[in-house]
């Protein structure tokens, strides 16, 4: 079962609502994914529940939603100010909210769920659907020559099988919904790649030198810029191109 992180499934229901590809009924099933205490913090005085986030998103006419999934070193998905993307990179996550230049980002507050609303722009570059989609099987390709030439059956036959499984159809572990099959289909190959990335650097794979390792990271690290592209992409388009 594919583990969506919450910012795209957000953005994923927030999208279909906007284009209106579900109701608001489903996108806020969706995007509180059972969870009764999610709320929304930094839009009006009180915290905002799902269906009042609905309502000021519609309010402000928020055109579109994007993802961004940053990590050190690779701020993908974010366009600033700096102080919103080290927020960003620290969570791992963070939702774009278009025309408002604001962005939302988990902010756990005791047993509740909380998204915390911050100044943020728009990334500069979003790629679409088919674009991502090519550069991902072209990183695959090269990738896939690169672990074979250091052996990974040998030390993460786990990576392995992970490799073997890439185009086999993927089960969610909450509802979602994607602007086309393309986009879905482009989610569920980059998460794929992104636990591929994950099951392979873990122990630096049982490395036996320092040299080793180096060179593991340095063959997974294309594939995990983009793999987290591809997420990025599928989750944030709006007509599945």
């Amino acid at each position: 079962m594919l583990v969506i992180p919450a910012a795209a499934r957000m953005v994923c229901w927030l999208n279909g609502w906007i284009t209106g590809r579900t109701s608001a009924d489903a996108a806020i099933s969706g995007i509180a994914a059972g969870d009764s205490t999610l709320s929304f913090r930094g839009f009006e005085e009180s915290d905002l529940a799902p269906a009042m986030l609905l309502g000021e998103i519609r309010r402000r006419r928020v055109s579109r939603s994007s993802l961004a999934l940053p990590y050190p070193g690779d701020p993908v998905g974010l366009g600033g100010p700096p102080d919103f993307n080290a927020t960003a990179v620290e969570a791992g996550q963070a939702v774009i909210l278009w025309d408002l230049e604001l962005g939302m980002v988990p902010s756990p507050d005791g047993v509740k769920a909380v998204w915390a609303a911050g100044p943020a722009y728009p990334p500069s570059y979003l790629p679409d659907v088919a674009s991502a989609e090519r550069a991902l099987g072209e990183c695959l390709i090269s990738v896939a020559s690169r672990l074979a030439d250091l052996d990974v059956a040998s030390w993460s036959p786990d990576a392995a099988d992970a490799l073997l499984n890439l185009r086999t159809a993927g089960s969610w572990d909450a509802s979602m919904i994607f602007a086309s099959p393309a986009a879905a289909n482009l989610v569920t190959r980059g998460l794929r790649c992104k636990e591929i990335v994950r099951i392979a650097l873990h122990g630096d794979g049982g490395s036996l030198t320092a040299f080793d390792a180096a060179r593991r990271r340095r063959a997974l690290a294309p594939l995990r810029e983009t793999a987290h592209l591809a997420v990025v992409a599928g989750c944030s388009s709006l007509d599945g191109r």
